[in-house]
C-alpha cells in the first residue's frame, strides 16, 4: 500500500522555506562578491591614480621642451624644486632661488620684468640684479663672455648654462638650480619654467656654462 501523501499546504509551505533559505544563501552569497568588487575597484582606482603620477612624473622628466610644460607640470615642479628656497644663501646660488620665484612669469621677447614678461637673456639680467646687485649684458652671447668656465661635471646653482637653439652658439641661456635642472624663459606662447638639461632636445645643444664671479668690478659697473 503506498504511504499517504502530504497535505498540499505542508508540500507548498516546505518549498517556500526551501526557496527562502536558497534566496537568502544567493542573496549572502552577491553581497559578499559585491563587497568584494567594491573593494577592487578601489584599490583599482588608487593604483590608477598612482600610475597617472608616476606617468606625470616620467612626462616631466623626459620632455624636449614642449609648449606649456611647466603649466601641466606646476604641481610636480613646486614640489620637486621647494627644497632650494630654504636652502639656497646668499652668493651666486641666491640666483637659483630667486629665479625659483618667477617660474609661470609669460615668455616676452625684449621682455626684462615680470610685469611685462622675460626672454631668456632679459630673466638671467633681473635675477642677477636682485639676487645680487649686479648689472649684466643684455644679449645671451655677451653673457657667454663673462665670469668663469665651469665644466658640466662640475656646475653648482646659480651658474649660467647656454645652448644653440637659433643655429648660433650662445644663442640661449638659463640660470642651473642643481640636480641637472636649469630655469629658463623658452620662447613665445611658453612661460619661465624648469628644464632638464639631460634630456636629448637640450644635450644636443648644450654649449657650455659660466660662474659669476660676484665681486668682478666690470659686471658691476656695466
Amino acid at each position: 500500500m503506498l504511504p499517504p501523501q502530504a497535505p498540499r499546504t505542508t508540500v507548498f509551505a516546505q518549498s517556500i522555506r526551501r526557496f527562502t533559505t536558497l534566496g537568502t544563501t544567493v542573496a549572502a552569497a552577491l553581497l559578499l562578491v559585491g563587497c568584494a568588487t567594491q573593494q577592487n575597484t578601489q584599490q583599482s582606482a588608487e593604483l590608477d591614480d598612482m600610475l597617472k603620477e608616476l606617468r606625470s612624473e616620467h612626462a616631466y622628466r623626459t620632455q624636449s621642451d614642449p609648449l606649456g610644460a611647466y603649466l601641466a607640470n606646476r604641481g610636480l615642479t613646486d614640489r620637486t624644486f621647494s627644497y632650494a628656497r630654504d636652502e639656497l644663501g646668499r652668493g651666486p646660488h641666491a640666483m637659483a632661488g630667486e629665479a625659483l620665484d618667477l617660474l609661470g612669469v609669460k615668455y616676452t621677447f625684449g621682455g626684462e620684468d615680470p610685469n611685462s614678461g622675460f626672454d631668456c637673456s632679459g630673466l638671467v639680467g633681473y635675477v642677477a640684479e636682485k639676487s645680487l646687485g649686479l648689472k649684466l649684458p643684455r644679449s645671451a652671447a655677451e653673457l657667454a663672455g663673462i665670469g668663469d668656465s665651469v665644466a658640466r661635471d662640475e656646475l653648482k646653482q646659480g651658474d649660467l648654462v647656454f645652448f644653440n637653439t637659433r643655429g648660433a652658439r650662445f644663442s640661449h641661456v638659463g640660470i642651473y638650480i642643481g640636480d641637472n635642472k636649469f630655469v629658463h624663459a623658452p620662447r613665445t606662447g611658453a612661460v619661465v619654467r624648469v628644464e632638464d638639461i639631460t634630456v636629448s632636445y637640450w644635450q644636443q645643444r648644450y654649449n657650455g656654462a659660466r660662474r659669476i664671479d660676484v665681486n668682478d668690478a666690470q659686471i658691476a659697473s656695466r
